[in-house]
């Protein structure tokens, strides 16, 4: 099954994708890790103000298969955590590039995500599994 991977994202190998405006990261999770998780049912995220660093947790999505952690593409503050998916977690999966965004954050050096793969790149690793 192949799904589409926007360009104007970057991907971890562990799925997560940021897009960069300026200074603030949008972080959330993939349609693919959606897909292998199934229906999700309880989401943790940071609260405002909170720090996070590149590859830390910065929290955890739980579904009926599984419970896994969420891992920070970049290093920096957050500045708004997404509270219409904390109440309604199943949403993420109606659009998980738009409003199913997870965090904002405020980055410290933008070229941190120059390590993370690229839309083909994640696309020819998904697909390869």
């Amino acid at each position: 099954m192949s799904s589409e991977y926007p360009h104007n994202l970057r991907y971890l190998d562990s799925h997560e994708y940021v897009r960069l405006d300026d200074d603030i990261a949008t972080i959330g999770i993939t349609q693919f890790a959606i897909e292998q998780l199934g229906d999700v049912v309880f989401l943790e995220l940071p609260d405002t103000g909170d720090t996070i660093t590149k590859g830390d947790t910065f929290g955890t999505i739980e579904s009926v298969k599984a419970v896994e952690t969420l891992n920070s593409p970049v290093s920096g503050t957050v500045i708004e955590s997404n509270e219409a998916l904390i109440n309604a977690p199943e949403q993420v999966a109606d659009d998980p590039y738009g409003e199913g965004w997870f965090i904002k954050v405020r980055v410290d050096d933008a070229a941190e995500i120059d390590d993370s793969l690229t839309a083909e790149q994640y696309q020819t690793l998904v697909e390869g599994m």
